[in-house]
């Protein structure tokens, strides 16, 4: 199967690349909010979001990436 994706033209292998990247991307956070909508305050939706952007926020901080990009 390697061999396909090496006789493949290098455009067409980044366009494809991007595209199972992509949909890997999308897989994954999709999955982290379905388990953060059932076990991060399933009763209280609203207060879920608010900690959810909290950590997200804390998170960015921390690692010093928000500051970064803003710079």
């Amino acid at each position: 199967m390697l061999e396909r994706f090496k006789k493949i033209k290098s455009k067409h292998r980044k366009i494809l690349f991007a595209v199972i990247i992509g949909f890997a991307v999308i897989s994954f956070w999709r999955g982290v909010w379905g388990l953060l909508d059932i076990y991060l305050f399933p009763d209280n939706y609203a207060l879920s979001l608010w900690v959810s952007v909290i950590i997200g926020i804390a998170v960015l901080v921390i690692t010093d990436y928000a500051t970064k990009e803003l710079l």
